[in-house]
């Protein structure tokens, strides 16, 4: 299990634009954390250490909010797409033992059986789980495979179950590539320029005749 993620917050007082600006000069990231029908708490989060923390989008985090501690998930990041800073943060309210549905990453092992090729489809899942033991990724294993993948082979770990509605589309696609067979018309090119040279002379030995003809 990940080491627990420990972030400091501050109730946030100032609203508006430039209150935000100000935020961000100062490395803090205005977030809102909502859920369980409770009103929505405004906080600002330390920039560094929470850009950190989302490298996993769904870290569990525990804030600390001037002593309370409060179990939240990322919901939603807006980042500044030029600086690749983030700009606000969305955190969802969670408990321990609580089921909650987030995507995770679909990795794909092994490879497909000889002659295919493959791509992935779907690069992330749907997934439910406890919040407190949320996978950071779902394995699909294509060796020797000459089909596509669906969703019934990914490997889930225990305790965790899909949240998908589609359950026909494919995961990985298997298939074998197709090769253009360019011999035909190599062939009939070569076809066509001897043809054009044999017309070629057949026209200048008519003109050379015709010359002597008419001497």
């Amino acid at each position: 299990m990940a080491d627990k993620i420990v972030i400091p917050a501050t109730t946030r007082t100032e609203f508006g634009k430039g209150a935000a600006r100000k935020a961000r000069r100062d490395d803090l990231i205005p977030a809102v954390v909502y859920g369980h029908g409770e009103d929505p708490l405004h906080v600002l989060l330390p920039g560094h250490q929470t850009h950190l923390a989302v490298r996993n989008p769904n870290a569990l985090i525990t804030l600390d909010i001037e002593g309370t501690e409060q179990l939240v998930l990322p919901k939603a990041i807006q980042r500044d797409m030029i600086k690749r800073t983030i700009d606000h943060m969305d955190l969802l309210t969670v408990r321990r033992g609580e089921k909650v549905i987030v995507d995770v990453y679909v990795e794909v092992t092994g490879e497909p059986a000889v002659g295919f090729e493959w791509i992935l489809d779907q690069a992330t899942v749907a997934v439910e789980a406890e919040a407190t033991h949320l996978p950071e990724h779902v394995t699909v294993d294509i060796t020797d495979r000459d089909e596509n993948a669906l969703p019934e082979h990914l490997q889930l770990p225990d305790g965790v179950t899909l949240a998908l509605t589609d359950l026909e589309s494919p995961i990985v696609s298997i298939y074998e590539p197709t090769e253009q067979d360019l011999g035909e018309e190599a062939e009939g090119e070569e076809t066509a320029e001897g043809e054009t040279e044999g017309e070629g002379e057949g026209d200048s030995e008519s003109g050379e005749n015709a010359e002597g003809d008419n001497s």
